[in-house]
């Protein structure tokens, strides 16, 4: 194969992937831009945004690897059934998730306290961040799972799926998550 090739068919099979991820990115974006009101009424959100964002698509893509390598070892099939390994895997990753985004919020109010930034109070950070990670674990567990099933099924090695899937997708989900979970921190805390 000449250089030329490799090259055109590298485009080829990655611009798709290319540009819904720019428009995911672009959507996340928005849903931030979107959110003047509760970053100024929650001090320090901002502040945890990249580190909730980078969880998800750490713990989640891991989990998309973890089903991609399983179902090339023939450990798991791929269809939507409960089955032992699967359910672990994405318990674990919950659990992950879910732990990663408290320390995630903890680590943002002890940072900005001892630089002596204004910051919301801790249990309004830990609150928006555990919500945030429910919401956002369940919809990325639901997206990788059938990202990575659909693509085995379709003759498509999922390793290739995993990564772009879930920089839209926890991008996204990340952001509308965060969303919801202030809104509800803002109207009950």
């Amino acid at each position: 194969m000449s250089v030329v090739s490799v090259v055109k068919d590298s485009y080829r099979s990655a611009l798709p992937t290319v540009l819904v991820s720019a428009f995911g990115g672009l959507l996340a974006g928005a849903i931030l831009g979107g959110m003047d009101a509760e970053l100024k009424a929650v001090q320090g959100l901002l502040v945890m945004v990249p580190a909730f964002l980078a969880i998800r698509g750490s713990v989640y893509g891991s989990l998309g690897s973890r089903l991609s390598s399983a179902l090339h070892q023939g450990l798991i099939d791929p269809v939507f059934e409960p089955d032992d390994r699967l359910v672990n895997a994405v318990v674990a990753a919950l659990l992950n998730g879910l732990l990663a985004s408290v320390a995630a919020a903890i680590l943002t109010y002890a940072i900005l306290s001892v630089i002596g930034h204004a910051v919301a109070p801790l249990r309004v950070l830990v609150f928006i961040a555990f919500v945030g990670g429910v919401l956002a674990g369940l919809m990325l567990t639901a997206v990788i799972v059938i990202v990575v099933f659909m693509g085995y099924r379709q003759g498509i090695n999922p390793d290739d799926l995993v990564g772009p899937a879930m920089t839209t997708a926890g991008d996204i989900f990340g952001m509308a998550s965060l969303f919801i979970a202030t809104k509800i921190a803002m109207s009950l805390l």
